[in-house]
């Protein structure tokens, strides 16, 4: 366990939405100061249409296995449920079609339905649900796959038809861009030195970063910025996103790609740099 104090007071910049308080809580837990500049917000759908036209599908037995992505579009999914009349037959679907967690995220909001995953991916990425599924015959199968946002998972839908399965995917949520000025002003304040790590949790924060960068012509500033920061990713996908933009990154966890190893292993790296505000 990382001893409290460790960040020794040293700011961390936050572009998380949805866990943005609990990753702020164990920052300050950790000793140091959060500093909260969510990139993105998460939408419903705009148009709830093929979401209602999906849960019609699941309540009648349409689906053999359905892949969850991600636990917030099962959460999402549900409201919609609720708003529409089909909880019930939605929830008498789920307990009998063969679920597919992506890690522990879609394995917790199963549970808080009652309800547990047939098959659980303990890496909590694209491949890891792939190589839940390598062994299992696919072919003529009808899976439903709760998609991350809007990213249409290119690897993993041409993975369900190499094998055979008919594929159905759904966006129950979308991410829209935030207010510019303040990531103008995160951008201000690393190029100035003052935030000592930032941590990217999610690769919609790392597009939604440069794509600013690009269209107001602050790449200059951000990579100096990124110059005299430290930067952490939750996982592997994160951190292929920031080396895809040039970035460095100094702090990965090795198995756990949840909030708490991302924060205990950045802590532990800046207690052992010397200046930690800068790039030696």
């Amino acid at each position: 366990m990382v001893q409290f104090g460790l960040f020794g007071g040293h700011t961390i910049a936050l572009p998380e939405t949805r866990e943005l308080d609990l990753l702020a809580r164990i920052v300050v837990e950790t000793g140091g100061v959060a500093y909260r500049c969510p990139f993105v917000s998460i939408c419903d759908a705009p148009d709830p249409g093929p979401i209602v036209a999906w849960l019609n599908e699941l309540a009648q037995g349409d689906f053999d296995d359905l892949i969850l992505l991600t636990g917030e579009g099962l959460s999402r999914l549900m409201t919609v449920a609720q708003r529409t009349g089909l909880e019930e037959p939605v929830r008498r679907a789920l307990g009998q079609v063969r679920t597919i967690s992506r890690g522990p995220k879609p394995a917790r909001a199963l549970r808080s339905l009652g309800l547990r995953p047939t098959l659980f991916s303990g890496e909590p990425t694209t491949d890891g649900v792939i190589a839940t599924l390598a062994s299992e015959n696919l072919s003529g199968r009808r899976i439903g796959v709760q998609l991350y946002g809007e990213e249409p998972n290119d690897k993993l839908t041409r993975f369900l038809r190499d094998a055979g399965a008919n594929i159905r995917t759904f966006a129950p949520y979308v991410y829209v861009p935030g207010p510019d000025a303040p990531l103008i002003e995160l951008i201000d304040r690393m190029a100035a030195g003052s935030i000592a790590a930032i941590a990217f949790t999610s690769a919609s924060q790392v597009h939604r970063l440069w794509e600013l960068a690009d269209r107001l012509s602050l790449q200059t500033t951000l990579g100096q910025g990124l110059g005299r920061t430290w930067v952490a990713a939750v996982g592997p996908l994160v951190a292929a996103a920031l080396e895809s933009k040039g970035a460095k990154v100094d702090v990965v966890p090795d198995r756990s790609f949840f909030m708490r190893p991302l924060v205990n292993d950045l802590a532990a790296f800046l207690g052992c740099q010397a200046r930690p505000t800068a790039r030696p």
